[in-house]
């Protein structure tokens, strides 16, 4: 599951303190690109950040997120709300003041939250819950990608990812309920795969994936898991496995659903 984000006030912009605790990068000989978390105060996002900042393999890690975080150098942390087109646009133009993007990584989402909770059965479904998971889960990824798009480069390898669900998966529906959650992800992954048609003529080097980051140990999936139990993953874990996923992925995986372990989700 991915990260979740609590429904209040959903990455507002007033949350300017998100920067304390975090460094500016001070641009080195090299000529690397930067990579960018959405979603980095999370469990998961959190874990991106600290990897990528660690295998120093990007100038600059931006940690974007509503709510503060604390890495240190190269990581830079700017407060975003994904659901303002305005906010969006506005941390994207200064990503693009420090050089070109060659990683996206979307790892916002939020299952539930006050007034929110998956749905057991459609009687229980609220409109504005429903709203609100829609505007986080696919809107949000759809927004940075409108807006950090052109940060990156055109025919060069360059990766736009976002953490997807496999219960978004319509082939791998067996179970049922869960209804704003499911087609939120769902949409997210028709988002994703009409992006990677779309850049397949603009920014042929662009791979676009949905992620599926597995049961972890995260504020998302506490209510609905066993803690401790088998097959469940920490942070730091997901985050390893899903680097490496996005290292391995070749140009015509793009527009496609990949589990932690690399094995493909069924649309």
């Amino acid at each position: 599951m991915s990260d979740a984000a609590p429904a209040g006030g959903l990455f507002s912009t007033s949350a300017r303190a998100a920067t304390a605790g975090c460094v500016m990068e001070q641009r080195g000989e090299t000529d690397m690109s930067i990579a960018v978390v959405v979603g980095a105060s999370g469990g998961v996002g959190r874990a991106l950040v600290a990897a990528l900042a660690a295998g120093g393999a990007y100038e600059t890690v931006f940690a974007l997120s509503r709510a503060g975080t604390s890495h240190p150098d190269p990581v830079r942390c700017l407060p975003v709300d994904v659901t303002d087109e305005a906010s969006v646009a506005a941390v994207a133009g200064r990503v693009g003041e420090a050089g070109p993007v060659g990683l996206v990584i979307v790892a916002s989402g939020i299952l539930h939250g006050p007034g929110i909770a998956p749905e057991k059965a459609l009687r229980t479904l609220d409109p504005a819950a429903m709203a609100t998971v829609f505007s986080v889960n696919a809107l949000g990824p759809a927004l940075v990608a409108k807006h950090v798009l052109p940060l990156m480069p055109r025919k060069e390898r360059s990766v736009f990812a976002a953490l997807s669900a496999r219960v978004g998966s319509i082939g791998d529906n067996r179970l049922g309920g869960w209804y704003a959650y499911r087609a939120s992800k769902a949409a997210l992954n028709q988002i994703l795969r009409t992006l990677a048609i779309e850049t397949a003529r603009t920014h042929p080097g662009l791979i676009v994936a949905g992620l599926h980051p597995g049961t972890v140990q995260t504020a998302l999936s506490r209510p609905f898991r066993p803690d401790p139990g088998p097959g469940l993953f920490t942070p730091e874990e997901s985050a390893t496995h899903l680097l490496r996923v996005l290292d391995g992925l070749q140009a015509g995986d793009s527009g496609r659903v990949f589990a932690w372990d690399g094995e493909p989700i069924p649309p």
